[in-house]
This record gives structure tokens, C-alpha cells and sequence, in this order.
């Protein structure tokens, strides 16, 4: 059996010749560097086990208990065993996709609760439709279960929950104070005290770092304390990859997944091709009111330059003046908009033609948005890696887009370049879908137009 203090014991006594004094305090040292956990309320509403063993329990047995009464297990009624099954893959589907989802900047999970849930207890319920039979009380009682669970859950962490990190005041570490969502906590010498911490964030790269605090940092990491390098903490909270962080061997992590870029792609057709004939209506409105409201083609036809630099059409509904079109970056309040092009802008209505972009394999639903041909080629020269935001299909929206909105200065293109680097860092089916529900949650309040 592994033995920790017995494998001290024998490095110690070789690095530093077998003095009995020194290995004494090696093992006090180590005793010191136990693990301070988290709160075990925060533990319970953070941890996986708590919603297997708890969570998914109380959902699937509370709803048929309410509706059949006590005896439900002893006589099931046809389709309830079915419906009890649909109602835990249902809890179960939404607990991961929650918890994927939460592990990005600005997550509020509880805010994504309702319409996460919704989503998939409709699709439950449309594979039941072809069963037999299923319990529609208790598969209604098992969705308002889930969301009670998850809201009041989630809810709770972004109230109690506040991660508390131990800082090495060294480099570029020492500018540290309060983040976002957590308190810092400056450690004056290579030593934790009593206080609770759930990890430590150290500017590894710093040459202040003497072999006192290396010790440190090796110990806290062997004990189960996770040591994090300043740019990782600086992109969890920020979303955004600095430019400055980019190394070579760095780049190498920013190609994204052939796997699921080729799965995206048949994602991004069955999207495509179930919501034509939905938008439909709409899309035939949005043509009549642009042909009505000013002279002039329906359509705005552009070049962008797509993935790999490959140039291709996109498709917009016009919603400028045609005697002023091609002027520049639009901007708020422009004078060019037209009074309907403001309303379409404003809803993203403008973007529905993107669909035929989407089908034709020239865009996906999401991804960072394609800039004018003139407009990319003076951004490279001022932008170093611009061109890197294509090593992706561009998306009629995308993470630049929810998180910062529209940009057109040589400062903004930077801040946007930084957010399309972490998309394609983190370019995953979870992010795609906190960028899906995010830009619905835009749409239907018109934040962020111009």
C-alpha cells in the first residue's frame, strides 16, 4: 500500500542527508498543507452526488406520489414506469448540460433554468408521443419538480457561494485584489493559515518565484490544492484570451475539435432546415415591410470572408437607404437606417436570410461573425492573430456577440479577437448552447443593437 510519509521520509533523508530535524519538519509541512474545503452547505449544493442522491430521488418518486398517493409502486399504473423513466433522463440530461454550462465566465445557471428545462421536458414529451401510453400528470409534475430543484439550487449557490483564493503576491499576481464572484486572499509568506481556500493563483512564469514558494506551490499541489496560472484565472473570469498570453505552444490548443466541428455541421442543417419553414411568415412580413418602407432590393447581398479566408455572399434583409449603403461601420443612431431597418436591426430579424449562409455550409448558427473583405485586410495589419478568428465557420451569432455586442474601432476588434480566441479555446456543444440561450434572451429584448 502507498504510504506518503514513508516516501518522504526516504526522499527527504537522500536531498538532505538524513538529517532527522529536517525531515521532522518536512512532515509538519505537510500535515500544514491539508486541503481547507469549501463550507460543507457549498460542498452539498455544488457537488454532482448531492443531486444523484437527493435531487434525482425526490423528482422522480415526489410527482407520482402526489398524483396515485402512497401505494403508486405497489399497483403502477400503465406507462407510469415508462413516464418515471422519461422524468429521470429528463433530470438527469438538464443537470449535465446545467453544469457544463455554469463552468463559463458569467453563468448565471439559474437564469438558464426554465428554458433549459422546458426544452427538454418538450422534447421528453414529444418521444413519448410515441409510446403506448405515459402518466402526462406525472411527467407535468416531474418538469415543475425540475424546476423548483434546479431554480432554488442555483439560486442558492450565486447567493452563498463565493470562491476564496490565496494569491503569491509575486509578478503579476501582486496587482491583485477582489474578482468577480470570489475573494483573494494575499499570503505575505509561503505558508496557508486557517483560513478556507479553494485554490491558489500564482504568475508561474515569474522570475520572483524563489525556490521557497516553488516548494510551496509543489505542496499545496500534491495535498489536492489546485494551483492556477494568473491567465487562467484572468480568462475564467473575462472570457476573453489576451493577446500577450498567446504563445506558440498555446496555439496549438486553440485548433478546435475536427470531431465536432464535422457534428456541428449536422446540427447546424437539421436547425436549418426545421426552422425555414417555421420563420417562414415572419421572413415573408420582414420582405414587405422593407419593400414598403423605402425604395430599393429586399435583400442586402455582401462579401465577408469566411472560414480559412474563403470569401462568400451573406444574405440580410436591407435595413439601410440604398443611395447610402457602403459608407462604413454602421454605428448607434445611424442616419442611413431606415425606420424599419431600425426595428429589424434591433430583433436581429435583419440576420434571418443567414439561414440560407447556414445551409449552403458558408456559416453555422454559431460562431464569430464574418467581417467585410477591405475591413478584415486593414484589421490584420493592426490586429495581430485577426486572422486566426477563422479557423472556425463564423456564426450569425457568437460569444463576441453576446459579450460585448457590435464593434467597429481598432480598440473594440482587439477586446473581440480576445473573445473569438476563447470560443475557439473552449469550442464545445456546452458553450454553443449558453451562446443559443443567450442570443435568445437578446433577441427578445433588443439589448445590444445598433
Amino acid at each position: 500500500m502507498f504510504n506518503k510519509h514513508k516516501v518522504l521520509d526516504k526522499l527527504d533523508r537522500s536531498a538532505w542527508g538524513g538529517s532527522e530535524s529536517l525531515v521532522s519538519s518536512v512532515k509538519a509541512f505537510d500535515t500544514r498543507y491539508e486541503r481547507r474545503h469549501s463550507r460543507w452547505y457549498e460542498q452539498c449544493l455544488m457537488g454532482m452526488p448531492f443531486h444523484f442522491i437527493v435531487g434525482l430521488p425526490a423528482v422522480v418518486m415526489v410527482p407520482p406520489l402526489m398524483v396515485h398517493g402512497e401505494g403508486f409502486w405497489r399497483d403502477l399504473a400503465p406507462g407510469l414506469t415508462t413516464t418515471l423513466w422519461a422524468v429521470g433522463a429528463a433530470f438527469l440530461i438538464t443537470l449535465f448540460v446545467l453544469h457544463r454550462m455554469a463552468r463559463f465566465p458569467g453563468t448565471q445557471a439559474s437564469v438558464y433554468v426554465v428554458p433549459l428545462v422546458s426544452a427538454v421536458f418538450v422534447a421528453v414529451w414529444a418521444f413519448l408521443l410515441g409510446a403506448e401510453r405515459f402518466d402526462e400528470s406525472v411527467l407535468l409534475g416531474g418538469y415543475v419538480a425540475s424546476l423548483l430543484w434546479f431554480f432554488i439550487g442555483y439560486a442558492a449557490v450565486q447567493r452563498f457561494r463565493r470562491p476564496r483564493f490565496a494569491v503569491v503576491p509575486l509578478g503579476e499576481a501582486r496587482h491583485l485584489g477582489q474578482a468577480d464572484g470570489g475573494d483573494m486572499h494575499r499570503l505575505e509568506v509561503p505558508r496557508l493559515g486557517s483560513q478556507r481556500i479553494d485554490g491558489i493563483v500564482a504568475d508561474l512564469h515569474s522570475d520572483a518565484l524563489n525556490s521557497e514558494w516553488m516548494r510551496f506551490l509543489t505542496q499545496c499541489m500534491l495535498h489536492g490544492i489546485p494551483v492556477y496560472q494568473l491567465k487562467q484565472l484572468d480568462e475564467s473570469r473575462t472570457g476573453r484570451v489576451k493577446l500577450e498570453h498567446l504563445a506558440d505552444t498555446e496555439l496549438t490548443s486553440l485548433l478546435p475539435s475536427p470531431l465536432y466541428s464535422i457534428c456541428k455541421r449536422g446540427l447546424d442543417i437539421c436547425g436549418a432546415l426545421l426552422l425555414l419553414p417555421l420563420l417562414a411568415p415572419i421572413m415573408l412580413a420582414t420582405a414587405w415591410a422593407v419593400r414598403r418602407d423605402s425604395p430599393g432590393p429586399v435583400l442586402f447581398v455582401q462579401w465577408r470572408l469566411g472560414h480559412r479566408d474563403v470569401p462568400f455572399r451573406i444574405y440580410k434583409f436591407r435595413s439601410m437607404y440604398c443611395d447610402r449603403e457602403g459608407e462604413g461601420v454602421s454605428s448607434k443612431g445611424d442616419p442611413r437606417i431606415t425606420p424599419v431597418g431600425k426595428v429589424i436591426r434591433k430583433y436581429r430579424l435583419d440576420e434571418l436570410p443567414q439561414l440560407f449562409n447556414v445551409l449552403k455550409g458558408d456559416m453555422s448558427f454559431i460562431g464569430p461573425r464574418p467581417e467585410l473583405v477591405d475591413l478584415s485586410q486593414g484589421y490584420e495589419k493592426d490586429v495581430p492573430f485577426f486572422s486566426y478568428r477563422r479557423a472556425v465557420k463564423p456564426g450569425i451569432s457568437g460569444w463576441a456577440q453576446v459579450e460585448q455586442g457590435y464593434a467597429a474601432e481598432i480598440d473594440e476588434m482587439v477586446v473581440k479577437l480576445q473573445y473569438d480566441l476563447y470560443y475557439i479555446k473552449h469550442f464545445s456543444l456546452w458553450l454553443d448552447l449558453l451562446i443559443l440561450f443567450r442570443t435568445l434572451r437578446t433577441v427578445s429584448t433588443g439589448v445590444g443593437s445598433r
